[in-house]
């Protein structure tokens, strides 16, 4: 079986959590007993996340070497000029090594999404920006910190696809079986 999940802002990528107060987890939302996550997806990172009861399955969405391609949808403060574009499509050089040149384009116009709750907090004299940036590997953090990288931090982060899969039609905290 495998589950397309659209993973709330705020809620952790695991069933159980121990810390006090609690966190919201999956286990609030009625997924089907048994399966588990292909991926992590960071508490304050919003959108699709696989889930299974086939371990092979798992690792072959989960590990990079496999390279399936992961799209974000990611809203940056700052308005990139064409330097901070091509910057990020080279690949940045981040603290644990370069990446793999990604896949990026402008969003214009912004799309179109569900409200987050909490709102990104909005300020009138910086401007903001909407990127698409497709991944083939998978680091602790690492749209955050490629953007932070040239100069355009992260406001709100949504994986829309992994490889064929993607989260359109799905409200956040809703899922569907998928094939």
């Amino acid at each position: 079986m495998l589950v397309a999940f659209n993973k709330p802002y705020g809620v952790l990528c695991q069933f159980t959590d121990r810390s006090v107060p609690p966190r919201p987890t999956l286990a609030g939302f009625g997924l089907p007993a048994g399966i588990y996550p292909a991926g992590r997806l960071d508490h304050d990172s919003e959108g699709l996340l696989l889930l299974s009861d086939e371990g092979g399955l798992i690792h072959r969405i989960a590990d990079p070497r496999h390279k399936l391609p992961k799209t974000y949808w990611v809203q940056v403060e700052g308005d990139p000029d064409e330097a901070a574009l091509e910057a990020l499509r080279a690949g940045p050089v981040l603290r644990d090594g370069p990446t793999r040149p990604p896949g990026v384009r402008r969003l214009d116009p912004p799309p179109a999404l569900w409200p987050r709750d909490p709102p990104v907090r909005h300020r009138k004299t910086v401007p903001d920006a909407w990127l698409e940036i497709v991944l083939r590997e998978g680091r602790n953090r690492q749209v955050r910190r490629m953007t932070a990288a040239v100069g355009l931090p992260t406001l709100r982060l949504v994986r829309v696809a992994i490889g064929p899969w993607n989260v359109h039609g799905l409200q956040p905290g809703s899922w569907r079986a998928v094939s």
